[in-house]
C-alpha cells in the first residue's frame, strides 16, 4: 500500500513537473516582445564633372519581429525586413535616373527573413547562434539606407572577468544591405565595406544574381571564391574610470587577417570642468593567411581624434593615414573591409578613400542639441579632405585630394514618442580624378536624403 502511494506520488510530481514546464514554455513564447521599425527613405543625387546623372529612389518598409521570453534561458527571435517601391519609380522623381540604394539593384523591392536566431543566456555567459544583425568595427550593419547588412553567425559573449567583455564568433553568411549598390566592386567596393566582385560576375562568381538580401558565403561574397567563413575574437576593457580599451583580430580563412584595436580616454577639461573630452586612437593591421585568395595583403591604417563637449555643443578633429605600401600592390596595400565594417575616425557620409593606401585624411564635426531651446533635435556640420596618394586602388599612379562637406539633422516630435525625422545631406568634391587633359576631368554631387524612422 505504501508503495502504491509512493508511486502514485512519484505520478503526481512528474505530471505536476511537466505541466508546469508546458506553462512555462508556453508563458516564454507568449510573453516575448515584439520590436521593429518602421522606415520611409527619399534620396536625390544630382553629379557634376564627366559624370552629369541626376538620380533619386523612394522606398518605404523597414523590420518587424517577435523575440521569445526565455525559457530556462532559452528564447528564440525572427525578424523580417522589407523595401517597397509602392511603384514609384523614375517616371514619379526627379531626374533621369533610378538611385539603387534603397532596394535592389534592378529597382525591385523585397522581403528577407533577416533574422532567425536561437540565443541562450547562463549566467554571464550569451550563447546565439543563427542571422543576425552584428555591428563590430570590420563586420557590421552599415545602416546607411533601407536595409542594413545581415548575417549568419555563432556568437558568444561573456562577463565573467571585471570589466570585461569578452566576444568569440564563428561567422557563415552575409546578406548585403541595400547600400551595398553604390558600389560596384574593385578596389573603391572593397576598401569602402563591400565585395570586390562587379555586378557582370554576380551569377558567375557568386551564384545569385544580385547578392542584396541573400545570405551569401562570406568568401564568395568578398572575392567570389567559398572559405569557411570568418573567425572573430574580442576583448574589451572597462576597469580603468575613464578609460575603454578594445582588442579584435578577424581570421577570415583564406583571404585574410585583420588585427583591430582602438583605446578611448575620457576625462574633464583641467581649464574648464564642464567641458568634457575625449581622445580616441585606433590601428588595423592586415595580413593574407592561407592560400591567400586576395593575393599578397600587408597594410596598416592609423587614427586619432580629439572630442570636446560643453553643454548643447560638442564637436571633435580626426586624422588618418595608411602606408604608402608596395608599388606594384595598391589593393593589398589598402585597408581591405568586406563585411560593411566602417569604424574609421575620419571618414565621410559617402567618401571612405582613407582606407586607400597611401592616403592621408582629416575631418573636422560639429553637433549641437537644440534642447535648451524648446526643441527635440540635434545638427551636425562636417567636413573631411582625403588627401590620395599615387598608391591608390581606384585610379593607380594618381594623385589628388577629394574633399566632402555636409550636414546631418535628427528631430523628435514631442506628439509623436519614438518618431525620428532626418534630414542629410553631403557634397563630396573630387571624389574622381582622371587627371586628363580634357575638362571635366572629376566627379561631383550634391546628395539630400530625407528619413522618417519610427521605432518599436
Amino acid at each position: 500500500m505504501k508503495k502504491g502511494i509512493l508511486s502514485l506520488a512519484a505520478i503526481a510530481a512528474l505530471t505536476t513537473g511537466a505541466l508546469q514546464a508546458k506553462e512555462s514554455l508556453a508563458d516564454a513564447i507568449t510573453q516575448g516582445k515584439f520590436k521593429g521599425q518602421l522606415r520611409m527613405f527619399y534620396i536625390d543625387r544630382d553629379y557634376d564633372g564627366f559624370v552629369t546623372t541626376h538620380r533619386a529612389s523612394f522606398a518605404a518598409g523597414g523590420h518587424f519581429g517577435y523575440e521569445t521570453g526565455a525559457w530556462n534561458g532559452l528564447s528564440a527571435g525572427a525578424v523580417f525586413y522589407t523595401t517597397n517601391t509602392f511603384g514609384i519609380g523614375n517616371d514619379n522623381l526627379p531626374g533621369e535616373g533610378y538611385d539603387p540604394t534603397l532596394t535592389k539593384r534592378d529597382g525591385s523591392g523585397y522581403t528577407i527573413l533577416g533574422e532567425a536566431y536561437l540565443k541562450y543566456v547562463v549566467g554571464n555567459s550569451t550563447f546565439k547562434f543563427g542571422r543576425q544583425r552584428l555591428d563590430t568595427p570590420m563586420a557590421g550593419s552599415d545602416d546607411a539606407r533601407m536595409l542594413p547588412n545581415l548575417f549568419e553567425a555563432y556568437l558568444f559573449t561573456n562577463t565573467d572577468l571585471p570589466d570585461t567583455t569578452l566576444i568569440a564568433a564563428h561567422v557563415m553568411k552575409m546578406a548585403q544591405g541595400t547600400f551595398g549598390n553604390v558600389y560596384k566592386g574593385g578596389g573603391l567596393g572593397a576598401t569602402a565595406g563591400y565585395t570586390l566582385v562587379a555586378p557582370n560576375d554576380y551569377r558567375n562568381k557568386m551564384g545569385v544574381d544580385d547578392p542584396t538580401g541573400e545570405f551569401v558565403d562570406m568568401g564568395t561574397y568578398a572575392i567570389g571564391k567559398e572559405t569557411d567563413g570568418v573567425t572573430v575574437g574580442a576583448a574589451i576593457y572597462k576597469g580603468i574610470p575613464g578609460l575603454k580599451l578594445q582588442a579584435w583580430d578577424y581570421y577570415a580563412w583564406d583571404i585574410l587577417n585583420i588585427v583591430y584595436l582602438q583605446g578611448d580616454y575620457g576625462w574633464n577639461c583641467r581649464l574648464n570642468d564642464e567641458v568634457k573630452m575625449l581622445l580616441s586612437a585606433q590601428y588595423i593591421h592586415e595580413d593574407d593567411v592561407g592560400d591567400s585568395y586576395a593575393k599578397d595583403i600587408d597594410s596598416d591604417y592609423y587614427g586619432l581624434r580629439l572630442k570636446a563637449a560643453w553643454h548643447a555643443l560638442s564637436g571633435y578633429v580626426a586624422y588618418s593615414s595608411t602606408e604608402k605600401g608596395d608599388d606594384n600592390n595598391q589593393l593589398g596595400s589598402s585597408i581591405i573591409t568586406v563585411w560593411g565594417g566602417m569604424p574609421a575616425f575620419t571618414q565621410g557620409m559617402v567618401t571612405r578613400h582613407q582606407f586607400f593606401a597611401d592616403t592621408d585624411t582629416w575631418k573636422a564635426a560639429g553637433t549641437y542639441k537644440f534642447n535648451d531651446l524648446g526643441v527635440n533635435a540635434n545638427a551636425t556640420l562636417y567636413y573631411a579632405s582625403f588627401d590620395v596618394g599615387e598608391n591608390n586602388p581606384y585610379n593607380n599612379g594618381k594623385s589628388w585630394t577629394a574633399t566632402e562637406s555636409g550636414f546631418d539633422i535628427k528631430y523628435y516630435p514631442e506628439s509623436a514618442k519614438n518618431l525620428q525625422l532626418r534630414f542629410r545631406a553631403n557634397f563630396p568634391r573630387d571624389f574622381y580624378d582622371k587627371h586628363a587633359t580634357k575638362t571635366p576631368d572629376h566627379v561631383d554631387w550634391d546628395e539630400y536624403r530625407f528619413i522618417v524612422n519610427y521605432t518599436f
